[in-house]
């Protein structure tokens, strides 16, 4: 039982420290929906979608006011659209997301992920299909968001799909360009991709889910510093141990929270509850961000020497407390690190304390990797796709989940700032130093081979 100190903290971290569930998401399976027909494809996942998540949003609303806790984004996700669209050819596959986006629209939800496609070993016809079609289908759309697999632990890296994915990469930016490239944000590269994750861009749902589902992405950065400056405040002589710790507490809490309101809104929708995704996802607004999390811990500059360990410290400490809090915790559960989404993250960029080097460090120790970055419009496609291969070499042989989301913006250099508003924030571009010296090795193509699976030291 909750003693009434406790009660009173958590009521105090609703109103006072940006606590929130911020993301309900409907995972909805479409493979009944699958057909040759694309007329009659698209109309059964209009009806599906609109039968099945028109509540979604009123839902969400009602629990969310009723324990005073906000539900910042209700999203859907849906099966892999590759495994929908072989045989449609790029023509259907607009049609599809096209279909998708009136649909989410007309329930009111903020946005759908999985036009995604599973790349990791090889490319089928309807991986083809999905990944030509990413730069017209995010240019044409408001709330379809994308993912791409190129590696997992079992199969390596799939360079000929690192490859094609700086390419389309630039042409996304090309074809959004009227809007700073914004259609590259609504794409995030993986290895090793989770069936469940709630959050964007990444959410679809996995061959192993079930029909429907509801998972929960929760939040609470603001939450976790201001634990943090209270515990410091007290005048104790403190370790990192016992910060830890506080962390942790913390964590349990808010994952408890978030669990609440998941099965509350399951249960009003008449469908399972999933997972909870314990993930600390900051937003652009100040104290709610990873970033002064890492200040809070003594890194006066992020980015400095350390910050790689307190992250690793803040990212374990997080999901300990979570796993304690939850038997269904699942997506990524960790803390992100995405630019353009922290204030402070974004302000180190900017002062030049953080550059994309250090970053990468950082990303092997926390959830997600290279998470909306800004490069330079002109950044060579071949320079791209090593980046992201560096990246997938972090998720695979580490086997965890990594992914990156870069957004090349056409016509600026390293050190403009580019907002694109809202939860995506504001960033400068970054600087990528040594672009083009990757070109060989991005064309030699094939695959890199899964790392062995034993003989650790």
């Amino acid at each position: 039982m909750l003693r009434t100190d406790e009660i009173l903290s958590t009521i105090h971290m609703l109103h006072a420290e940006h606590l929130d569930v911020r993301s309900v998401t409907l995972a909805l399976s479409l493979e009944d929906c699958a057909g040759s027909n694309i007329d009659h494809f698209c109309r059964k996942v209009r009806h599906k979608i609109v039968s099945r998540a028109s509540r979604l949003v009123e839902v969400c609303d009602r629990v969310g006011a009723k324990y005073g806790i906000p539900v910042i984004n209700k999203r859907l996700a849906i099966s892999p659209a590759a495994s929908l669209l072989a045989g449609h050819g790029v023509a259907g596959a607009v049609r599809f997301a096209q279909t998708l986006d009136a649909a989410v629209d007309e329930c009111g939800v903020d946005f759908l992920g999985g036009f995604t496609a599973l790349v990791q070993k090889g490319i089928t016809a309807g991986d083809d299909v999905v990944i030509r079609a990413l730069p017209e289908v995010l240019a044409a759309t408001q709330r379809v968001c994308a993912s791409v697999n190129v590696a997992s632990r079992r199969a390596g890296i799939n360079m000929d799909a690192v490859g094609e994915m700086g390419r389309v990469l630039l042409q996304i930016a090309e074809a959004t360009a009227d809007a700073r490239g914004f259609g590259c944000a609504k794409l995030v590269v993986f290895a090793n991709i989770p069936e469940d994750n709630p959050f964007m861009a990444g959410a679809y749902v996995g061959s192993g889910e079930p029909e429907a589902a509801v998972n929960i992405g929760v939040s609470g950065p603001g939450v976790v510093s201001s634990a943090l400056k209270r515990r410091l405040a007290e005048g104790d002589s403190l370790t990192l141990g016992d910060l830890a710790e506080e962390i942790k507490i913390t964590s349990f809490r808010v994952t408890r929270v978030g669990e609440l309101i998941g099965r509350e809104v399951a249960k009003e929708l008449g469908v399972p509850f999933g997972i909870v995704d314990l993930s600390l996802a900051p937003t652009p607004t100040v104290g709610d961000s990873v970033g002064e999390i890492l200040k809070m811990l003594g890194i006066e500059r992020i980015g400095a020497p350390g910050s790689t360990a307190a992250v690793a410290m803040l990212n374990d400490a997080v999901k300990k407390g979570g796993m304690f809090a939850s038997s269904s915790v699942g997506g990524l559960s960790g803390a992100f690190i995405p630019v353009s989404e922290d204030a402070a993250l974004a302000d180190a960029v900017g002062r030049g304390h953080l550059v994309l080097e250090k970053l990468e460090a950082m990303t092997s120790v926390c959830s997600v990797g290279l998470d909306m970055i800004a490069v330079p419009g002109d950044t060579p496609a071949e320079t791209l796709s090593a980046i992201i291969a560096d990246e997938m070499a972090i998720g695979v042989i580490n086997d965890k989940t990594t992914a990156v989301r870069l957004v090349p913006v056409p016509g600026a250099k390293a050190g403009e700032v580019v907002d694109f508003g809202g939860l995506f924030g504001a960033m400068p571009v970054m600087e990528v130093r040594n672009a083009g010296a990757s070109r060989e090795f991005v064309r030699f193509g094939g695959r890199i081979p899964a790392p062995i699976q034993s003989l650790k030291n």
